[in-house]
């Protein structure tokens, strides 16, 4: 069974984050064209919120304890290691992976319960805010790049071929 399709659109999402900064390096990791984030905090605040939501909330693990203070939404500036948040971001979207692809049209509109409490968006709402957030960041990364200089960016939308749109199956 192939997975949602609105799964397949959060894994091309993704693959064109990564696609945005290819390249990189370390030093412009590093770097803030304020008043933007560094882009090394972009990639650990999408994998922050992948690990709220898919690690955390719904499997109840917690592979990076302190990320949260470092990345989550509100929290000051900072400029933690492109590297390092590269390295995070990938053992948490693999650890996501399992649950995305457990989700059913019915799923999707079920309601975690975290702490006691229902959340109040379902779990279709959550992978939507999730998917948004990627192209938000993916925007904000390459005004970034622009700022610093970098020439021969990507092009957006990439090849969608791995993601067309098909029907929803129940």
């Amino acid at each position: 069974m192939s997975p949602h399709l609105l799964v397949a659109q959060l894994r091309f999402a993704r693959r064109e984050f990564v696609r945005c900064l290819e390249g990189v390096s370390e030093e412009d990791g590093l770097r803030r064209a304020r008043p933007m984030n560094s882009l090394g905090w972009m990639v650990g605040h999408l994998a922050n919120q992948e690990h709220r939501y898919w690690v955390i909330t719904a499997q109840d693990k917690n592979l990076a304890p302190t990320l949260n203070e470092s990345v989550g939404y509100g929290r000051p500036a900072s400029t933690p290691p492109l590297g390092e948040m590269w390295r995070t971001w990938r053992d948490v979207t693999a650890a996501a992976d399992p649950f995305l692809d457990s989700l059913t049209p019915a799923i999707m509109e079920t309601h975690f319960v975290h702490g006691g409490r229902t959340l109040p968006e379902s779990v279709g709402t959550m992978l939507l805010r999730n998917l948004f957030h990627y192209w938000y960041h993916i925007g904000e990364a390459s005004a970034v790049r622009q700022q610093f200089g970098h020439t021969d960016l990507p092009q957006f939308v990439g090849d969608m071929t791995t993601a067309p749109y098909r029907p929803e199956e129940p």
